[in-house]
Order: structure tokens, then C-alpha cells, then sequence
């Protein structure tokens, strides 16, 4: 048996190696390192692909939620709701542009931002929402849309985690996530559904004046070499990145379609054990399973993490400590907060291997390693 890793990234690259290694050699032999052609193709595909009129290459998926707020026209002061338990990339950018994070509660079953919980955090200073696509599912987007239209707010998606997932509308029609709000942003970091070689972003929007401003603030706050109108940043996807990522553009779909076969395995191996919650699949959500995360009940959890690791059995805990709870944030004092559905999340998930070169001998191995630890 191969060994298995929580993301299996050599073995995908030696899947495609040939179409990977002739589009990096193109790069090498053209020199055009910085805003080569295959930026441009590849911010064109994925448009096309996400179903989007602009995208905004940038250095990585952190710099597009700062880009993002940036472009908004944000203050300091501004409250930004969005859910405590995620990432703490999605929330850092916000105290870091002196806007103040006001977290909120998950939904227990999806584990992404509750709409009801965001109406109950509304204030005079609401500016925007943050909904974040955790581990490859799809928030609430058509209750989150109409809450920030009544409203006047914006909508930034943190898609980071769940980009080529479809969304299905109360009348039946799909929208790909990260093209429904106002503006969506994805990572490109390396264990991402579609990861580069390195680090990589970008930005998503159907404003044109938006995309303007968003190119603008990731080049310098310039639209003209060496004249910058606004304060911007520095940051760009190399040209390498964006060839490589363009390469497995085209095989996103597959991706996908390997990822939710491996889930289809777990969920099978795991059903009817009431100790093990497996991950809910919505309706309205296409499931792309970035993580494959379980709930567990009357078993201690970093016991089995534990138990995994002995057997060479990777496992990961995300997220221990919620963002209402990270030191960084104790000058908004957020750490009071009641959530008892984030707390139970904390102490409960635990996300098993998931990638596209999953094999069945793999799957079983892992699957009769935490039946083993659970039902001793």
C-alpha cells in the first residue's frame, strides 16, 4: 500500500506530469516570469470556468480578502460579520484593515455561517458579510444575498476551500460559488481542490468598476505605470503558477468527481455508527470536500487523532481554538461570546485523508483504523 498522505500532491503532479512540465519549460524559455501570458489565459479560464466576468490573480488567498475589503472602501471601525469557526486568515484581514470582526454562530449541520445568527449581529455599523465555503460546502447564499440586499450590505465569499462547488437557488438555478456575492476570493495554496506549486490567489467579481479598483489596489494602487491613485499593495501570481494552474484547471471537474467518490467510501464505511456524525451533504450544495471532517460523539477525539498517527495514519483537527477565542483578538473581546455550536465543533471534528489519488486499499485501511479505536 502506497503511503498515505492528507494530500497526495506528488502523486497528481506525476498524473499529469508531461502537460505540467511542457507548460513550465514554456515559461522558462519566454523569461516572462512577472505577468507572462499564461497570467491573463489562465484569469480567463477560470472566469469562464466560475462563470464570472472579471478575475483578479493575486500573490495568495489572504492577499485577495485584503484586496477585497480594501476595494470596498471599508473604514476603520466598519463591522464585518463572518463565522468564528474557519480559518483565521478569513478573520485576521479584517482586524489588520482596523475593521472590527463581529463573530458568529455555524450552522451545526454544514458548519458554515448561520444566516439567523447573522441577523441577530446586525448593528448601525454592519458593512459586510464574510461567508465562508467550509471544507468544500457551500453557505447559505441565497438567505445571506437577501439579507444583505435588505440590508445594504456587502458580500465578500471566502471560497478558499470550495471552489468548482455549485450552488442550486430556491428556482433551480446553479451559480459555481465565489460568483454570488459581491466579491469572491480563493486560494491556490498547494492542498487546495486546485492548488499551484507555491502560493497563489485570486479575486472574483461581476462589477466591472470593482475590478477596476481590485487591479488597481493588488498593482501598486496604480492603473497607469508609476501613477497611483490609491494606497495598494503588491500582489501578483507568478507566471509559473498561473501556467501550472491553468494545466489543472482542466482537470478540476475530475477532481471533484475523485474527491466525493473517496467520501462516498467513507460514508458507506460509516454509516449507522452512532458515534461517528459524517459530513452532511445539502441540497442546495454540490459538495467538493476539501475536508472530509467527522463529528464524534462519546469518543475522544485526540485519542483517535492519536491512535491515526501510530498506524501512519495522517489526521488533522481543523479548527481547535475558534477566532473569537484567538489571543489577536482580545481587544474586541470577543472571547466572552456565547457559542455553543462552535465550542461543540472544537472539541468534536476531526477530518480524515481526502484527495484525488485515493486508492480503495487506502480507504479501507483508514476507515477500519477508526472503526478499530472507536468501537474498542
Amino acid at each position: 500500500m502506497r503511503q498515505i498522505q492528507m494530500v497526495d500532491t506528488r502523486t497528481q503532479y506525476h498524473n499529469i506530469k508531461a502537460e505540467i512540465d511542457k507548460a513550465v519549460i514554456e515559461v522558462m524559455e519566454s523569461s516572462a516570469f512577472i505577468n507572462g501570458k499564461p497570467v491573463q489565459n489562465f484569469a480567463n479560464n477560470l472566469s469562464n470556468y466560475i462563470g464570472v466576468k472579471h478575475t483578479i490573480p493575486c500573490a495568495n488567498g489572504t492577499d485577495a480578502l485584503q484586496i477585497a475589503m480594501m476595494a470596498l472602501g471599508l473604514q476603520p471601525g466598519d463591522e464585518v460579520i463572518t463565522p468564528s469557526f474557519t480559518y483565521i486568515a478569513t478573520t485576521e484581514v479584517i482586524a489588520l484593515l482596523r475593521l472590527k470582526p463581529v463573530f458568529v454562530e455555524v450552522d451545526p449541520q454544514t458548519f458554515c455561517i448561520d444566516p439567523a445568527a447573522i441577523e441577530k449581529a446586525l448593528t448601525s455599523k454592519t458593512k459586510a458579510i464574510v461567508p465562508v465555503h467550509l471544507y468544500g460546502h457551500a453557505a447559505k447564499m441565497e438567505e445571506i444575498m437577501a439579507i444583505a440586499k435588505k440590508h445594504n450590505l456587502y458580500v465578500i465569499e471566502d471560497n478558499a476551500q470550495a471552489i468548482g462547488c455549485d450552488y442550486t437557488f430556491s428556482d433551480g438555478s446553479k451559480m459555481k460559488t465565489g460568483a454570488i456575492g459581491h466579491i469572491g476570493c480563493t486560494s491556490f495554496y498547494p492542498s487546495k481542490n486546485l492548488g499551484a506549486f507555491g502560493d497563489g490567489g485570486a479575486i472574483f467579481t461581476n462589477d466591472d468598476e470593482l475590478a477596476d479598483r481590485l487591479r488597481m489596489i493588488a498593482n501598486h494602487g496604480q492603473s497607469k505605470r508609476y501613477y497611483h491613485d490609491v494606497v495598494g499593495c503588491n500582489s501578483r501570481l507568478d507566471t509559473i503558477q498561473a501556467a501550472i494552474l491553468d494545466i489543472k484547471l482542466k482537470h478540476l471537474d475530475e477532481y471533484i468527481v475523485a474527491r466525493r467518490k473517496a467520501a462516498d467510501f467513507y460514508d458507506k464505511a460509516f454509516a449507522g455508527n452512532e458515534k461517528i456524525k459524517t459530513p452532511y451533504r445539502a441540497p442546495y450544495s454540490h459538495h467538493v470536500f476539501h475536508q472530509y471532517t467527522l463529528v464524534l460523539e462519546g469518543v475522544d477525539r485526540d485519542g483517535l487523532n492519536q491512535f491515526l498517527a501510530e498506524q501512519q495514519v495522517p489526521s488533522m483537527i481543523y479548527y481547535p481554538v475558534p477566532g473569537h477565542k484567538q489571543k489577536m483578538f482580545e481587544q474586541f473581546n470577543t472571547a466572552s461570546q456565547v457559542m455553543p455550536v462552535t465550542d461543540w465543533l472544537t472539541q468534536r471534528v476531526i477530518s480524515l485523508p481526502i484527495h484525488t489519488e485515493m486508492d480503495e486499499e487506502q480507504l479501507h485501511f483508514i476507515t477500519s483504523k477508526v472503526l478499530e479505536y472507536i468501537n474498542k
